[in-house]
């Protein structure tokens, strides 16, 4: 009796260590699992895809497991990730998971259809996934720019930073163009050198820089500039916007550029001057007026320019009138163009000379004065 309760404990022993055994291999190999809610979607060619996957530990016990991807499609390119690293091995504390990363890079050229694959981990945890590519690949190119449109005055330089995208299977070589408007520049500059044309790898792109300089008279408002990159059998094209802000800036001289005359007291000097507009806005009702020596006079014809447009020039004269009392010397007039946008002063300069008359009358005394000292010398020299 004793050894048959001895036998029956023995064979409850060996059951009882096989029901643990298997327990716990059984906790081992179903304890992970892989989790990721969207397991099927759909994109176009040359799109990326990222899935967030958790990796999720439901056992007793710390599981160090490897993890791949399986079945990826041929020149698809991925990245599995975790922490900012590149992994192959993952351990995940029980009760607790993991985040991973996977990044995938569906390629320019490729077919339409369904592709699939999966990520593993452990001995037999799998989580398949599909990709749809909606349409199939296409040989074309694209140009694109994160700030197309900019803003300032006809002394700015404006720069677009775009990128060129050779959507083909194979390496193409494009010619750069852009279009601006008459008296306008383009500098256009693949990888910040200047240059006509560019070399791009499949599935590759280029910076490219483009430098857009207005003209000097450019007036204020909106200019289309569109720029394109075109290849043998395919091109891409981009319209870039500069809005030009009014600029108010005003040129006053004579159309010589002397300032300066001769008169005699009581003269007038009738002087021309040119009133140019060098802005890229209109300047309205320009008064002209002046700050004289006393007893001067100053009169302007027309003394007021109602309009002047960009670039636009316009002719005045002013009249100057010296003292009749003046002396010989010079004397500054200060001859101002203004509005409520531009408040431009020359000086003019007028120097007063002798009048013939007072001249001749000058030298007759002196003659005359000669003429005495000459008469009273032989007249009382003798003595």
């Amino acid at each position: 009796m004793k050894r048959v309760n001895f036998y029956f404990r023995l064979l409850l022993s060996i059951v009882f260590g096989i029901v643990m055994h298997v327990n716990l291999f059984a906790n081992q190999t179903d304890s992970l699992e892989l989790y990721t809610p969207y397991t099927k979607i759909s994109v176009s060619p040359g799109k990326s895809v990222s899935y967030s996957i958790d990796v999720i530990n439901k056992g007793t016990t710390t599981r160090n497991e490897a993890i791949s991807v399986a079945g990826m499609p041929y020149k698809w390119d991925y990245t599995l990730t975790a922490g900012g690293y590149n992994i192959s091995r993952l351990a995940v504390l029980p009760g607790e998971k993991k985040k991973v990363d996977l990044k995938i890079e569906v390629p320019y050229q490729v077919r339409k259809g369904n592709y699939t694959f999966s990520v593993k981990t452990g001995e037999n945890v799998s989580l398949p996934l599909a990709i749809r590519v909606s349409s199939a690949g296409s040989s074309e190119s694209e140009l694109s720019c994160d700030q197309r449109n900019m803003e300032g005055t006809t002394k700015s330089n404006f720069s677009f930073k775009t990128v060129l995208k050779n959507k083909t299977a194979n390496k193409q070589q494009y010619a750069l163009m852009a279009k601006v408007p008459r008296g306008w520049t383009a500098a256009i500059k693949p990888n910040y050198k200047q240059a006509t044309s560019t070399e791009v790898d499949a599935n590759g792109t280029k910076d490219i820089t483009y430098e857009i300089k207005p003209s000097k008279t450019a007036k204020a408002g909106s200019y289309k500039i569109p720029v394109k990159a075109v290849a043998g059998s395919t091109s891409a094209e981009l319209e870039l916007e500069v809005v030009i802000t009014g600029t108010y800036e005003l040129n006053f001289s004579t159309p010589s550029g002397l300032l300066s005359a001769k008169a005699t007291a009581g003269e007038e000097k009738k002087v021309e001057l040119v009133v140019n507009n060098a802005g890229s806005s209109n300047l309205e009702n320009i008064v002209l007026s002046a700050s004289k020596p006393r007893s001067w006079e100053a009169t302007f014809e027309p003394d007021t320019i109602s309009l002047l447009e960009p670039g636009q020039t316009k002719t005045v004269f002013a009249t100057i009138k010296a003292d009749k009392k003046a002396i010989p010397g010079d004397y500054v007039t200060k001859i101002t163009a203004r509005n409520p946008e531009v408040n431009e002063t020359l000086s003019f300069r007028v120097m007063v000379k002798t009048p013939m008359l007072m001249g001749w009358i000058g030298v007759f005394i002196i003659v005359a004065a000669i003429a005495v000292v000459i008469y009273l010398f032989k007249k009382y020299g003798r003595r």
